[in-house]
Parts: C-alpha cells; sequence; structure tokens
C-alpha cells in the first residue's frame, strides 16, 4: 500500500472496499493475503461471549469486569463499576452525586428505568437564589439530594445476584489507594485554590498541601469508611436473619438515615446549604417505565422527561421523517439535516421538558410521528438561526392543559462552572444490558466534600430554572431537567447495544451521531464511535446562565474541508476543532444480532476503556 493511501486509510477516509495486500519474504515466497474488511481504528473492537465492560476509567473496568469473572450478572458488574468510578473519577463523579440508568431484564425481556436522579432539598426555592441571579454549579448549595447508593442499591435488589458487600469490595480497595493518573491530577492541581475553601474538601484531597505525582498512591480513608459502614450495615442485617434484599436495603440506609446522612447534612448546613437530614432520610429512587420510539426497526430507549433523553427520540423521529438514509454519510446534506433536527429537538427541550411529577408535559405530542413529520417539513436548505419551538398540543389526544409557553433565555449573572459525567455499559452472556450515566464530579469550579465523610455533591441544582414559567422551574423536592441520559438498543424485541458518554447538553446528540452510524451506516462499533463528529452549540445550555449560540456548530476537521465548506455556504458558523475535539467520550457494549456474541467499544476521546471476553 502507498504511503498516501496508508495515510488515507488509517485516518478513516481511504474506500470502504475491501483491501487487498500481499507479503512476500526476503526469498519472494508468496505469502497467504491479507483481507482488511474495514476501516482501521485506533482502538480495536472488544468481542467475547462472557462479558463485556466499557467506562471510563480502567479501574471502573477492572472492577466490573472483575465481579462478571465471579459469577456476577451485567447489573452486578455494572453497580461494582459505578462504585469504582466514584472512588476513582472523582473529577468527573462521585459518592454524592446522580447515576440515572436504564436496563435490559434478559430473563423478562423488560426494560425499566431506574431514575437515579435525587431531587432539590424541600427548602430550596427561587427566591432565595434570585439575588444571585443564577443557582450556583458548585459548593453546599450547588447538590441536590445524593442518589448514587440508592439508584445502585435498587438495582442491585431487583436485578443483581450478588451482595452489596461482594459489590462495594473494589471500591473500598481502591479507596485504600489507587495510583494516581495524569487526568485526575491535572484538575486536583488546576482546581486546589476553588476546592481548598471548604474544609471537607482539603481534608480529602490536599490533607498535606500537596498533590499526589502520577503513579503515587492516592488514599481516600474517610471515603474507604463510608463504603465499609455500608457494607457492614448490611451484614448485620443478614446476621439478624434478613434476606438479601432487605439486608441491602439496611446497607443502602446506612448512608440515608444513619450517622453519615446526620454528617453529610450537619456539614452542608455549616457551610450555609439548604440540605437537611430529612432530606436525605424522606429520599427513596424510583423504577419507571422508559420512553421509547422505533427507528428503522430498532427501538430505542430512554429515561423520562426529567432528562434531556427523550429528545434523542424526537431528533430520531424527525430524522426518519426526513429518511435520513437517503443521505450518504459525513456528506453536507446529510449534516446539516442532523444538525437541524437536533435544534428542532432540543428547542422543544428547553421550552416543554420537566419533572412530570411537577409540571405537565405534552409527552404523547412530543414523541408522536405526526408531530416529527411536521418539525421534519420545517427543515429548510439553509441553516436556521432562531429558536424554533415547536406546538406538540396540537398533536396530543384529548384534552389537555396547555400552559403558557415557556420561551428560554440567557440571564445576565456572572457565569458559575459546571463538573463532568462518566458512563458504564455492560452486557453480560444471557444478554442483560445495564446502561448508566453517573455524574456531579468537579472538573469546575472546585469539589465541595461533605466534613469528614469523604463524600463529595453534586452540582445538579445549577440545572434548574429560576424562572416560574418554566416547566424546570425550581422547587424543593422536585427533580432538575437532568442532562443525564443512559441508552439501551433494542432489535426485534432482542438485546442489541447499552451506549452512553459524558459531555452536558452535548449528551444525547453525540449519542445520536454514533447511533446513526450503526443503525443507518452498519458501522462496527469501534469505528462508529471513532468517526469524524459534529456538535450543535444552538440551543439554550442546561447549565447556569443558560447560554445558546444560535447557528453555531462544532465540526472535528476530520470531516473533509469541501463537507465542511459546503456547511458554512447553507449558513452554519463553524468552529473545526482537532480530529477527535469534540467533548465526549461515548462507551458501548452490546450483542452481535447475527451472531450472538457480544462487543463494544470505547472513545479515544476522553481516555475511556473497554474490556470484555
Amino acid at each position: 500500500m502507498g504511503g498516501a493511501s496508508l495515510a488515507a486509510f488509517v485516518s478513516g477516509q481511504a474506500s470502504a472496499s475491501a483491501i487487498q495486500t500481499t507479503v512476500r519474504t526476503t526469498d519472494q515466497a508468496p505469502v497467504e493475503p491479507t483481507r482488511l474488511v474495514s476501516r482501521e481504528t485506533l482502538r480495536p473492537e472488544i468481542l467475547g461471549t462472557t462479558g463485556i465492560v466499557a467506562a471510563g476509567r480502567h479501574y471502573a473496568v477492572a472492577a466490573g469486569t472483575r465481579i462478571l469473572q465471579a459469577g456476577g450478572n451485567a447489573f452486578d458488574a455494572g453497580v461494582a463499576a459505578v462504585f469504582a468510578a466514584a472512588v476513582t473519577e472523582i473529577s468527573h463523579f462521585g459518592l454524592g452525586g446522580e447515576a440515572p440508568a436504564i436496563v435490559y431484564s434478559a430473563s423478562d425481556q423488560t426494560v425499566k428505568v431506574i431514575s437515579g436522579q435525587g431531587p432539590a432539598p424541600k427548602a430550596a426555592t427561587p427566591d432565595y437564589f434570585r439575588p444571585a441571579g443564577v443557582i450556583p454549579g458548585n459548593g453546599p448549595n450547588g447538590g441536590t439530594v445524593p442518589a448514587v447508593v440508592d439508584a445502585m442499591a435498587l438495582t442491585l435488589a431487583r436485578y443483581g445476584t450478588m451482595s452489596l458487600e461482594t459489590v462495594l469490595q473494589p471500591a473500598i480497595e481502591l479507596a485504600d489507594g489507587f495510583p494516581m493518573y495524569g487526568m485526575l491530577r491535572d484538575v486536583l492541581a488546576s482546581q486546589q485554590r476553588s476546592s481548598s475553601r471548604w474544609a471537607g474538601s482539603r481534608r480529602a484531597y490536599y490533607p498535606e498541601g500537596r498533590i499526589p505525582d502520577v503513579g503515587e498512591v492516592f488514599k481516600q480513608p474517610d471515603l474507604a469508611r463510608t463504603l465499609r459502614a455500608l457494607a457492614t450495615g448490611e451484614r448485620e442485617a443478614l446476621s439478624r436473619g434478613l434476606g438479601r434484599d432487605a439486608a441491602i436495603a439496611a446497607g443502602r440506609d446506612v448512608f440515608y438515615k444513619g450517622d453519615i446522612a446526620r454528617r453529610i447534612a450537619a456539614s452542608v448546613q455549616a457551610d450555609g446549604g439548604l440540605l437537611s437530614y430529612e432530606d436525605l432520610a424522606s429520599y427513596s429512587g424510583r423504577i419507571e417505565e422508559p420512553k421509547t420510539t422505533r427507528f428503522y426497526g430498532y427501538d430505542v430507549y430512554k429515561c423520562g422527561f426529567w432528562s434531556q433523553g427523550p429528545a434523542l427520540l424526537m431528533a430520531l423521529n424527525i430524522l426518519q421523517a426526513r429518511d435520513i438514509k437517503q443521505y450518504p454519510n459525513l456528506s453536507d446534506p446529510y449534516l446539516h439535516t442532523v444538525t437541524e433536527a437536533i435544534k428542532l429537538a432540543f428547542d422543544d427541550r428547553n421550552a416543554y421538558f420537566g419533572d412530570p411529577l411537577f409540571a405537565s408535559v405534552p409527552e404523547e405530542g412530543l414523541l408522536s410521528s405526526a408531530y416529527a413529520a411536521s418539525r421534519a417539513a420545517q427543515i429548510g436548505e439553509t441553516a436556521s438561526r432562531v429558536h424554533n419551538i415547536g406546538d406538540p398540543y396540537a398533536f396530543q389526544r384529548g384534552p389537555a392543559r396547555q400552559p403558557p409557553r415557556f420561551t428560554p433565555h440567557e440571564l445576565t449573572a456572572t457565569p458559575t462552572p459546571t463538573a463532568d459525567t462518566t458512563a458504564i455499559e455492560v452486557v453480560d452472556r444471557q444478554g442483560n444490558l445495564f446502561s448508566c450515566t453517573p455524574s456531579s464530579g468537579w472538573l469546575l469550579g472546585g469539589a465541595y466534600v461533605a466534613g469528614d465523610t469523604g463524600v463529595p455533591l453534586s452540582n445538579r441544582m445549577s440545572v434548574f430554572d429560576l424562572d416560574a414559567d418554566s416547566p424546570n422551574v425550581l422547587v424543593g423536592g422536585k427533580r432538575p431537567r437532568t442532562t443525564l441520559t443512559p441508552t439501551i438498543v433494542l432489535k426485534d424485541g432482542k438485546p442489541f447495544l447499552a451506549i452512553g458518554t459524558p459531555g452536558g447538553d452535548n449528551q444525547d446528540q453525540q449519542i445520536l451521531v454514533v447511533l446513526l452510524n450503526i443503525l443507518v451506516h452498519g458501522l462496527p462499533i469501534q469505528q462508529a464511535i471513532e468517526a469524524p463528529r459534529i456538535n450543535s452549540e444552538h440551543f439554550h445550555s442546561s447549565f447556569a446562565i443558560k447560554r445558546a449560540r444560535p447557528g453555531l456548530l462544532e465540526v472535528e476537521d476530520r470531516v473533509t474541508p469541501e463537507v465542511r465548506a459546503a456547511l458554512a455556504a447553507r449558513g452554519h458558523e463553524l468552529n473545526v476543532v482537532g480530529p477527535y475535539a469534540v467533548s465526549t467520550g461515548i462507551v458501548a457494549a452490546g450483542v452481535d444480532p447475527v451472531h450472538g456474541t457480544l462487543r463494544g467499544g470505547a472513545d479515544v476521546r476522553r481516555e475511556r476503556y473497554v474490556f470484555g471476553w
């Protein structure tokens, strides 16, 4: 293969047709030719028959793999990986954050949502935050009620096979110490001043005023003590003769109703926060029905309208109404149509989505194919530079109360930093699927650790609106419209894929781009993940001042110059970024529908990891 052809092949620009090469030894004896049937990727796709774990750091992948090796199922492994990530990915996710999950149970062939998103403290009101003009993204008032322990205990009890203590063990060992890695050390260093405002954060992350070097063992003794307390609570319940589910609940209650909860609440209130012991003691997560749509024969499942997840379903509906299959992948009409569908779906997200326990959401209209067709008809040949909110109430059956339409707007307050997220996807030999998007670390703005618990609290409060007309207006006890958005896909009623990513508002549009590569263009998982990406910043963001950048489109520079020029000619304002620079980190695991074997992939963006066998 010539140098120019090889360069094109490795960069992903070569023809998709098979490439034939013949290698000869020094005496010219022929050697069997090697047939390459797909483009090379920077990482191989992982294949197996036992289980696949895809996650953020290798520590979480190792925890999930360890549980699979010990005989656990995908749910046991997923829960173990989430707890391990809460110890080792504290710049992106912590034990006091949130962990929405979607699970497919092969035994009963159902898909369910584990809500995993805590509500606002009951004392929180818009008036409390209105003088500042914005809800803080960090500190003692940045966090919703911690939901991780509850969500994972609920998942384990309902779908897992192992004890809470068993799935906590990898996390406990990691809290006792793990080798520091570069990304985490960089965050610890950059946020030392911000985090050190709080005594708990100094104690947890800077106990000697220094940061461990890369490769040096980093210990979190307070967090280890908290995790051991949960395991002890379960063990003591079992010794009293309680059954497995009740014992898991007892371990969970150590966090929400025992001394840990009292110490968390006391720390927050001493630092001027609103979270109370009653908020923790009264919290209970939910198992809910997912929202779903059928896209070219695949059933895609998302969390409810308390998340941004249904926006992905709406975008898929719009693209199916436009018959997106008619356009070549990565062509300018293809990328233009995908971008405009994203704009329409996410403008509706901002206008209509909110916790259905508190807000009236026109769910039927938003997800109807007729509404999607009407929205698809609004996509023109040029880029929209205005916010286009639709009328889903016209597509609701029966009488529906239509509140005043909320028009999102950018706040004039000083922006507050936001944090980051991770994602964990697992499949096992039975075909069980686990998709979870844990979040609320402190990539920017500093960590708030509650006293001597070692538990960093979340920053999800900044997603709420202060405008009374918004379906996402702050109310005590209400879930914010979270950006966290796990995904499960079935094909012909059988398990196909669990997929997720960090990235805030970017999450669902990045999942969308990768799903289109797989479901429409038939790319293997790893190739679909590594393919060039786009990312719209047109709509109002979820965080802090709700900034919007109408018409702005990030494009990785592997999209050809000719296509970029055509997009610009259509009126898109392009921000051309590096070859793998869109802020995302897709991970995926699923079942090959032809052979029934397992497969998984992990993004080269953000140092994602995957392993299986």
